[in-house]
Parts: structure tokens; sequence; C-alpha cells
């Protein structure tokens, strides 16, 4: 089903916006702190490799309204490193022990009776550092002579796995062509508007701890935070606040200053609050991996690829923070992207460097694997002197074969890719293009199209980390697979619906859609239905898969909502039936009412009905028990454990993103413009369309940054050199293009609801869209991104000689 603005037929206006809009939204840092809280302040290394020779916190002590200077020493006593999906011997605990590793690392924690005592007094903490020489690249960092991050490891590339699918030899030799090309993703952030704030308490009489975080999930690192601090799982409350100013993937690492002011707490007896600031984000908050792909393509002359090698190393900073390796696994299903290659070989190497930790950026892994996937492609056009578009269409997986499973192991639900491009191109849109790059040639101007076709994964399978191991290590440690999502409807006394789901709040309007999804099953309008998503692990259900990250709300959580709300509605039409004096399959939910479907006039209120069950328990059927509240559990057969040959559905749903963008590029100021963007969308059935293009916008925008703006900057010695707004370039709204959005709806068959996630797509394909546009300007092979003026300068220098 084609549509411009696809969605449902009733658009609902955003829930979330009355509070927000007005400045009355509930952040971490807006709540109340319990009384007698006191506040810190993290002192960090200023070096990206050294040894700590000693910390001296006498003056600091004697600082009136200072509490404590806690260092490494004492948390090694008190808590255990960090447990890691790679067994490695590179241990992170919540501050540097011994050594610091990069620009940024906490050395030492101040905890006074105010943000400002704490910074006042760090300045007074003596630190003694003895430098080492750093490893920074990372193709370097794997050479046997380079500086090593953690001695103990004797060596900086602590993974590599090969995997082979298909006859990749048989292909290659079979092939006419071989073409290849090295692409290297940066290292970037997408910083939220808010920055990490935690508050502990700990309770000395339970030995338990009380954390407010603004945390993201996944939750399977909640038994990482508790194994840390020496507690067991329910021995660590952990609530997350109404509201998040924005995430990313970047909360996910807020984790490590969870166990740290946990620690603090307990060191010093009382409450303990950090709120981060920009600076020390920027610093040290965490960044999306930085990746150098070699890939391979045996073609045949009108270009079908025939088989594929990638050679994929990806520098994960100092230290793995659980659940990296995570961007360079989750993609593993789904390797070959849009198109239909029966043979690969990919090798993933992961290499540890002199740099802040990774993280689970927006889009993580897609960004990475597409921008070597995507040039590859328009590589393969231009060496085969074919148009890029003729070679993408050749290789599309057919409608046909969907569901279709790829070589390494996913199973794409559905689609039709050439219908969804056909669609995008067509209005004149590719034909505009065209003729504006003609006429822009032909006045000596500088300008280029690219595209870009993906497929965005939705819901993780939480065993796909489990391919960094051997089958046989598998095999040792039990399988691991599966998702679990989980939403609750329950009704008062008085008829009021609520609604709570194991989702953490980032912005993404998932009051409103929860709410359309309940009202729908229960007949009543969206705003009758009150949605509440304060996590609290305390009292709320929640699995390892909670929280809001790779795209799981509209496969997972909203799923989960349904058929709670179906439930609910089943339960209460046997309800109504027993008074109204039908049948239940009579009853209907419809108009606030529960009415025969037969004869409307025999109804009753919803709210008269759906009281019974507290006023009236005697009047509910037999075996029904009183009170109302239905749990929707939702997990996936199709997730299944990775195969002894490791061939793993790494997600469950998978959409379809075709992109097609014009850029011009100024010769006198090597500003790249992005003249024309359309992005064409299959993320099955839209939910609410005016919330999925605004989660399509956020993207594009990020995606843009990553294109040509933003990037996380060394230099030789490791210095960090994008630490302020004026160094790391974030584009403001002048500098977004517009971008033309397109849907195509091919519903899954596999959720209830047939929608797919959307929110990531974006910052997956742009980047790769917006670079073959850059290189086709160009004549260029190589295009490195961001592509500042500097780089487009360099580009240009290389194409004339």
């Amino acid at each position: 089903m084609q549509t411009k603005n696809s969605g449902t037929a009733k658009k609902v206006l955003r829930k979330e916006d009355a509070s927000l809009l007005s400045g009355r939204g509930r952040y971490a840092d807006d709540l109340p702190a319990p009384v007698g809280t006191l506040h810190a302040h993290a002192v960090r290394s200023p070096h990206a490799h050294a040894e700590i020779v000693r910390v001296d916190a006498q003056k600091a002590l004697a600082h009136d309204g200072v509490w404590a200077v806690i260092t490494g020493d004492d948390v090694r006593k008190l808590s255990d490193p960090f447990l890691t999906a790679v067994k490695v011997a590179a241990p992170q605990w919540a501050l540097a022990v011994e050594r610091v590793r990069y620009v940024g690392e906490p050395v030492a924690l101040v905890v006074a009776e105010s943000r400002y005592v704490a910074e006042d007094a760090a300045e007074l903490i003596d630190i003694e550092y003895a430098p080492l020489a750093a490893a920074l690249d990372p193709q370097a960092a794997c050479d046997s002579a380079a500086p090593l991050v953690h001695p103990e490891a004797k060596t900086n590339e602590v993974s590599v796995r090969a995997f082979r699918y298909g006859d990749t030899e048989a292909a290659f030799a079979k092939a006419d062509r071989v073409i290849a090309m090295t692409t290297e993703f940066p290292r970037l952030s997408f910083t939220p508007i808010e920055c990490y704030v935690v508050v502990a308490q700990h309770n000395p009489a339970e030995g338990s701890y009380d954390v407010l975080a603004n945390f993201q999930g996944p939750f399977s690192i909640h038994p990482v935070m508790a194994r840390s601090l020496r507690v067991a799982g329910p021995k660590l409350r952990l609530r997350i606040p109404p509201d998040s100013g924005g995430s990313f993937g970047i909360k996910l690492s807020v984790f490590p200053y969870v166990v740290l002011i946990a620690l603090a707490a307990r060191m010093t007896g009382r409450p303990v609050k950090w709120v981060e600031d920009r600076i020390e984000h920027l610093v040290a908050a965490s960044s999306g991996p930085n990746r150098v792909t070699r890939a391979e393509a045996a073609v045949t002359k009108d270009g079908r690829i025939l088989g594929l090698r990638l050679d994929q190393l990806e520098d994960y900073g100092a230290f793995l923070r659980a659940p990296m390796p995570g961007p360079l696994y989750r993609m593993q299903g789904s390797v070959t992207g849009a198109y239909d290659i029966a043979n690969v070989d990919v090798k993933n190497r992961v290499v540890l460097t002199n740099k802040m930790p990774s993280s689970l950026i927006r889009g993580f892994g897609g960004p990475q694997l597409y921008l070597a996937l995507e040039r590859l492609v328009q590589h393969i056009a231009v060496e085969l002197h074919l148009d890029p578009l003729d070679v993408i269409k050749r290789n599309l997986i057919p409608g046909q074969k969907f569901p279709y499973r790829t070589a390494a192991g996913a199973l794409y639900d559905s689609g039709d890719y050439w219908r969804a491009i056909e669609i995008a191109l067509g209005e004149g849109r590719l034909d505009e293009l065209k003729r504006r790059r003609e006429q822009a040639r032909a006045n000596g101007r500088i300008y280029g199209i690219g595209f870009a076709a993906i497929v965005e994964p939705a819901m993780s399978n939480m065993g796909y980390l489990s391919t960094v191991m051997s089958a046989q290590a598998r095999d040792r440690a039990g399988p691991k697979n599966g998702a679990v999502s989980m939403a609750r409807v329950n009704i008062d006394p008085l008829g009021a619906v609520t609604v709570t789901a194991d989702v953490t709040v980032q912005g993404q309007s998932h009051e409103t859609v929860l709410a359309q999804i309940v009202a729908k099953e229960l007949g009543l309008a969206p705003d009758d239905i009150e949605v509440i998503l304060e996590l609290d692990t305390a009292k709320d259900q929640w699995s390892i898969a909670a929280g809001t990250y790779s795209s799981r709300f509209a496969s997972g959580t909203a799923v989960a909502a349904h058929m709670a709300a179906a439930q609910m509605r089943d339960k209460l039409k046997s309800i109504g039936a027993k008074q109204l004096n039908v049948l239940p399959e009579d009853v209907e939910l419809a108009g606030g009412k529960i009415r025969s479907r037969s004869n409307p006039d025999n109804a009753l209120p919803f709210g008269r009905i759906a009281a019974t069950s507290h006023w009236s328990p005697v009047m509910l059927p037999e075996t029904m028990a009183p009170a109302l509240s239905e749990t929707g559990v939702w997990t996936p057969p199709e997730l299944a454990p990775p195969t002894h040959d490791d061939r793993i559905n790494t997600s469950f749903t998978y959409g379809f993103v075709f992109d097609m963008c014009g850029v011009e590029i100024d010769p006198a100021t090597y500003q790249v413009r992005v003249d024309r963007y359309v992005s064409m969308h299959d993320a099955g059935r839209i939910l609410n369309a005016t919330i999925a293009d605004g989660q399509i916008r956020g993207a594009f925008a990020q995606g843009v940054a990553a294109a040509l703006y933003e990037e996380f900057s060394y230099n030789e010695e490791g210095a960090f050199l994008s630490g302020t707004f004026a160094d790391y370039l974030v584009p403001t709204v002048s500098e977004i293009p517009e971008v033309e959005i397109l849907h195509y709806e091919s519903p899954s068959p596999l959720t209830p609801l047939g929608a797919k996630g959307l929110a990531e797509g974006n910052c997956m394909s742009t980047p790769a869209c917006i670079a073959n546009a850059i290189a086709d300007a160009l004549g260029v092979e190589n295009v490195t991104l961001p592509a500042t003026p500097r780089r487009i300068h360099a580009m240009l220098e290389s194409g004339r000689k």
C-alpha cells in the first residue's frame, strides 16, 4: 500500500505535549532529592594513557563541606569490575584503578554539601601521573609493537571471529570481476539535551541501594550493576524518571556512574546526587565506535553480486563496556543488507584504543555497515560503467522471496523493495534530480546524486551478542535468545484506565501510541487512557530486554499493550454479557459504552461495568477473579539462538529505507549543500503518522550530522579536541535540509499490529547516501566522513591529481 503521509485515518496529537511544551516535564534533576542529599563531582584524567603515581586528597578533605574523596582504591575494595561480553583481561571499575586509559576517565570523586563546594575542592586534589604512549589509530593498534591499552590482555585486538555463509570461494572464482574498497566510519555521538543524572541512597540495614537515574536500558545491564555492587538483583532498586531529555543510545552508559554514586552513598551514609555537565559529557560520556571496513565483491559484468567479503575492524576505546561489542554484531544476520547475496564471508575484529569507551549510539551497527555496503555498490557501478540504480535493483531481494532468510540467518518478514523504490523515483523526482545535476554541471558547478537502500532492523534478539563466542563456548554457557516485552492495563473502581509498560521515555511519544492502542480495544478515546511510564524495578514488571533501544517499541511493547488490552476487552465482554443478558459474542465496546452488537440500545456505560469487579464482585461470571488488571507478555518465537554454524536472526522485524539525494559543493568554501532529499520508508503498518514522520525527521537530522558535521577528534597524543560545541559541530535547524518523506506499507505478518520499527533508519542510510552523492559530484573513489570543507578540499585536490 502506498501513502505519502501514511498512518491512522484520524491523526492523534501527542499526549505528552501539554506538559513538555509548558515546561512541566519531570526530568531527573527536577524531582525532589531526599533530605540531606550530598553532591558529587568527578576529577578526570587529562592524559590518554598514564600510570597513577599518587592521589593526595588531604587539602580537599580539609575544605569546609567536603564529606569524602573517593579514589580507585576505595572502589576496588567495595566493588567488582563490570562484566563484559568478551572475556578479556581488561577490567573496568567505576573509577580508574592504577592507570588511566583515556582523556576524561574519572580518577576521583569529591562528595560535598553542594556541587559548588565539590568543584572547588576538586581543584585541591594533587594527582601525579606518569604518562605512557597511547594507542589511537585502530589499525595501528593491532600491530604487535603498538602500546598496549591493557598490558595484561597482551594485545589490543581482543576479539577476532571469522564467519562463512555459503560458498564464497566458488562465488569469487566464478566472478567476472572482484571489486574492493575500504571505508572508515567516524567516531561521533548524538548529544541529548539532558546529560546524565544519578541520585543514590544506601540502606545499611538491608544492604540495598535505591537509585534514580535517567538510564535508558537495556535492562540486561541491571545485573551487571548489581554484580559490580556485590549485591543480589533485588537489592538494587533502579527508578527511571517520567521524562528524559533525549538519549540516542548515550544514556545506556550512565551505568558506571550509577555504581559510582551508589558507592559514594554507602561510604558517606547520605544520599548522593551527581549531575553531569556538558563538558564532562562530550569528553567522557560515550560515543559510537569508529569502524574500518575492507569490502570485496565478486561481481558479474552486469553488476550482479555473487559473493561478498567483509573485514570489519571496530574501535571500542579503552574498555568493552557491556553490552559491547553490540554494534559489531547487531547487524550480523542482516550483513548483506537489502541484497540477495547467497555467499558472504565476515571477519569481525574488536580493538581497544586510548579513547573514551563506546556505546549503542542510535542506529548502532547500521551506519557503519551501510556506509561500507552502499559505497561498495556505487563503486561497482562506477567500475563497470553502469547506472548505480541498475546495480541496486539487480541485487535487491525480489518481493516474491518474502519472508526471506538471509545467508547469515536473518528472517526478513515482509517487503517489496522494488515497488517502494519505483514509487520514490516516480512523480518526476529522479528526473528532477538529473535535470538539476545536468544544469549545474553545464554551468560549471559541482553537483552529484547519491542513493542508498538499506534494511532497518527492530527489536533485537537478546542472543545476537552470543555470536561473538564460538558454538562450543555458547554450548557451555547455555542458549541466549529472544526478547520479552511487557505492558499492563489496569481499571480502577471508577472505571479509569491506566497503562504501564517496560519502556523508558526519551521523547518518542510512547504515551500517545500506547493510549491509542488500548483505547481502540476498549472502545474509548485516547484521552480516556492514563499512561504512566516511570519504570521502577522494585514494583514494575520488567525483563533484561526492557528499555528503549533498537526500535523495540512498535514490534515489542506496543504488541504487549495490544495483548493486555485485548485480554481486558474480553474480560469486560464477559462481565457485560451477564448484565446485558446477552452472550459475550454479542458484546462490543464502543463510544465509551459496553453494548449489545445486535441491539446497541441495550448498553451500559463503560465505567459502570468496569467498576463491577471492584464494587459488586458477586456479579462477576463464575471463576473470574475480582479486580481488573491484565498483563500482556510478548516474546516472538522467531528470535532463536544462533545455530551451530553461526546463523542468527538478529532482530524481529525488518523495515526498508531507500534514500535519494542531490548535493552541490561550493568551489570556494568547499561546503556541501544538500539540494534535495527523498526518503522512502517501509515500516509495516504505521501506528501514528505524525509521530512516525517526527521520528524519521529526527533520525535524518542526525544522519546529516554524521555525514557533514559531527566527529570526535583526538590528536597524536590522545588529547580530546572536540570538548565543546565550538569544536564539536552539532548542526542547528538552519543546517538541516528539508526531507520529503514517503511511505510504502508492507505489514509484518509476524505481529498482530503489523508494525515495524522506524526510528533509526536515516541514521543508517543518510550518511551513505550523502557520501555517494559527494563521490558522484567529485568523481572520487574515497569519501571520508564527516565531509567537512577541509576534507572536501582534500578530495578535490585528489580528484584533480
